[in-house]
């Protein structure tokens, strides 16, 4: 996916310079210079009332509803290693301390760095990796010597639709316990924040939502109106450098990893397992990508096979270079970053229909998806 704004990872690099403006100034003037207030002989002057604000219990569904639930389940993260210092946001998975982040939030920790969480409640505690997975840029972290915690619910996020309100919760420029919330502006939109080495890209077919997400909120809480997590916050769209460390606040364009996209790649990082995930075994650029001087070509829907891995389920399937996948099961292929999305959103043995052209003539395949190895495509 191209922005022209750029896609960035929402975490916050300490040494950003984050401000906060004054009081605005309200001036009342009339035309004819008059007073706004009544002269003192139409009456002895008014005061403001002061009344009681009964502590009545918000209602079910609302955004502080949904803030007084899953508060408690978010924290935020202090990472400092060699490069430098920075903060994210994570979400309980269990009451011993197990929690959920993004792989660029720990990752600035390395081999010698130190990570620390804080609770809602104020309390910290050291905290170790457990397992992380770039390609999905998620990692899980474990906090030390902690009990009692509460334990994110987890929902569905292909129940989403569009238009749904969501609420968003984080610790944007290391503010922790904030509370944002929109709609869900898109879903299945593919984000790509990088490259992550070797060939591949942390590519995701993303929750796109107007909920404020700033630097920081990585790897915090995004829930539906009943509290239960659909996705985690991840990066936002940027239109241009800003004041905080170069990096642009929310306008918001936001994104948040799908959550059953990653619930089993978590399972396997929990375990000490090395995350595995789906590939059809090719290489593929945007369709006309390049013309034939090097200059740019075409823009045409679909993603174009540049290589096809031997002993591949693509080249099994009879899938060639060249050749243009243009859907996976129901899924329209717009370009190659919307393909490798998509291949994402399956595992390992998954049995998909992948739509593609060959020399002008459409054609379907049935195969099963390979499990991804040290290879470096989709």
């Amino acid at each position: 996916m191209a922005f022209a704004s750029g896609v960035v990872a929402a975490a916050l690099l300490v040494g950003g310079g984050a401000g906060v403006g004054g009081a605005a100034a309200y001036t009342a003037w009339h035309d004819d210079g008059t007073a706004s207030r009544s002269s003192s002989s139409a009456g002895t002057p008014t005061t403001s009332k002061v009344v009681d604000t009964p502590n009545t219990p918000a209602p079910e569904g609302s955004v502080q509803a949904v803030a007084a639930k899953v508060l408690p389940s978010v924290v935020k993260i202090e990472v400092s290693g060699a490069q430098g210092a920075g903060s994210g946001s994570g979400i309980i998975l269990s009451s011993d301390g197990q929690i959920l982040t993004n792989n660029h939030v720990v990752e600035l920790a390395g081999d010698g760095g130190s990570l620390r969480v804080t609770f809602n409640d104020g309390s910290h505690a050291e905290a170790t990796i457990l397992g992380t997975d770039p390609l999905t840029d998620t990692a899980v972290i474990q906090a030390q010597d902690v009990s009692g915690l509460s334990p994110a619910t987890i929902g569905k996020s292909g129940d989403l639709a569009v238009g749904q309100g969501v609420v968003a919760i984080g610790s944007p420029l290391g503010l922790e316990a904030t509370v944002t919330s929109g709609i869900v502006s898109a879903l299945n939109r593919p984000v790509d924040v990088g490259s992550v080495g070797q060939g591949n890209s942390t590519v995701y077919p993303a929750i796109q939502t107007d909920a404020a997400i700033n630097p920081g909120n990585s790897g915090g809480a995004l829930v539906d109106l009943n509290g239960n997590v659909v996705g985690i916050n991840a990066a936002i769209a940027t239109a241009g450098s800003g004041g905080m460390g170069g990096e642009s606040g929310n306008i918001g364009v936001g994104f948040a990893i799908p959550i059953d996209e990653v619930l089993p790649i978590v399972d396997q990082m929990v375990k000490g397992e090395t995350p595995t995930h789906a590939r059809l075994g090719v290489s593929v650029a945007n369709v006309g990508a390049v013309g034939p001087q090097g200059q740019p070509g075409p823009s045409e829907d679909g993603a174009q096979i540049q290589e096809v891995n031997a002993g591949s389920t693509a080249e099994g399937a009879g899938i060639a270079k060249g050749d243009v996948i243009t859907k996976v099961d129901d899924h329209l292929i717009t370009d190659a970053d919307s393909l490798v999305a998509t291949i994402r959103s399956y595992r390992p043995g998954d049995q998909v229909t992948v739509t593609y052209v060959h020399d002008g003539e459409t054609r379907t395949a049935q195969l099963t998806l390979d499990s991804d190895s040290e290879a470096s495509n989709s």
